[in-house]
């Protein structure tokens, strides 16, 4: 790549480069990182095809540029990389940022063609296709003249299949928003709302799965999980949409039937206060049989003192600290995921705080929006010298 002039260099203005602005983890940290940089008074912009999103953008003032950048044709990519060229040399862009493939390729190009540098976030552990035909297609993600991992998991799987250069790797972990997900600002009010609003019931310990319902993230295994300790109290809430999915959601209310716990299950959709779902849970759940590249439901559940169990694979291997933070089970064994649940459900209120208070102490420590966004901006300022 080109190298940047050395008086461009001197002023760092970022271009962050994903496919849409919709609810997602990638998306979020797109805005985190935003108002970070705005904050600092470092001048930066955003490039998608929109959504939901866009909102929290424009209330930090970051300009935001529409382009279909969820394609995956070759040639709307390359016209893509055209526009995002066009868009680097009218606002002077140092770093584009991209952190999802097909958009990657667009602003590797662009960024190529401009002379800037260019730095990708690789989020997951993308697939490689039968015969490992997508691998070129994923490789764009390790282009970056640094690679951001977001787990020592995502970081081995990057040296594993791409064999990446580890100095050129940064690990950066997800992260916390503390100002949301915060015990003092969770209201008693918020948490009563939130228990009438979906008719749950509050003399029952409450067990919560968030996530959306798909296979790997392990509905059906927890289903089978507390088939086995249905003689036990509790009540469980799984939210999350199907975005599409209805013959796998038929088939969850199909076992819930089979297995006499219709009355014990609650499906919801969408849910605009997380925190105060928390909150009133008793277990928060990560239950997924396919490695998490990160896992963001874990560190958020520990930020609210709730006793977390997840699965001992990916992400949650790395966030979770067993029996001090939260438990870990063995991943798709719905027998050690009974288990996990008793023990949490058994737990004195002793124990309860003592881990409650341990979970928020590691995520304070190690996973809060400014430990993200401070070692963010530090490989920008790394790569624009």
């Amino acid at each position: 790549m080109t190298e940047v002039s050395e008086n461009k260099a001197k002023k760092l203005v970022v271009l962050q480069v994903l496919p849409e602005l919709n609810q997602g983890g990638v998306e979020l940290g797109t805005t985190e990182i935003a108002s970070a940089l705005q904050e600092k008074g470092i001048e930066n912009y955003v490039a998608s095809a929109g959504g939901r999103m866009e909102y929290n953008l424009e209330r930090i003032k970051v300009k935001h540029f529409t382009l279909p950048l969820k394609t995956k044709n070759i040639f709307k990519m390359y016209i893509n990389s055209l526009k995002l060229a066009k868009i680097i040399k009218q606002y002077g862009i140092t770093v584009v940022h991209a952190r999802s493939r097909a958009p990657a390729w667009s602003a590797y190009w662009a960024a190529k063609r401009c002379g800037v540098h260019f730095v990708t976030t690789y989020h997951g552990t993308y697939g490689l296709g039968p015969w490992g035909i997508k691998k070129f297609y994923n490789k764009v993600m390790t282009y970056g003249e640094r690679v951001i991992a977001i787990s020592n998991h995502i970081k081995e799987h990057i040296i594993k299949n791409y064999g990446t250069d580890e100095s050129k790797i940064r690990l950066i972990a997800r992260c916390v928003n503390m100002e949301n997900f915060n015990i003092e600002t969770t209201t008693a009010e918020r948490m009563i709302k939130f228990l009438e609003n979906h008719g749950i019931p509050e003399d029952k310990p409450i067990i919560t799965l968030i996530g959306r319902l798909t296979n790997w993230k392990g509905q059906k295994l927890l289903i089978e999980a507390l088939n086995k300790i249905k003689t036990e109290d509790f009540f469980c809430v799984l939210i999350g949409d199907d975005q599409g999915r209805i013959k796998y959601t038929d088939e969850l209310h199909n076992m819930i039937e089979k297995y006499g716990m219709t009355d014990r299950f609650l499906f919801i959709r969408h849910e605009s206060d997380i925190p105060a779902a928390m909150m009133v849970s008793d277990v928060v759940l990560s239950t997924s049989i396919e490695p998490e590249a990160f896992g963001r439901i874990a560190i958020e559940g520990q930020a609210m003192g709730r006793i977390v169990v997840a699965s001992n694979i990916g992400g949650s291997k790395e966030t979770v600290v067993d029996g001090v933070t939260g438990r870990l089970f063995e991943s798709g064994n719905p027998d050690e995921l009974a288990k996990a649940i008793q023990w949490a459900l058994h737990l004195s209120s002793a124990e309860r705080e003592r881990i409650g208070a341990a979970a928020v102490k590691n995520v304070k420590e190690h996973f809060t929006k400014q430990i993200m966004c401070d070692k963010t901006i530090a490989v920008y300022n790394e790569v624009n010298k």
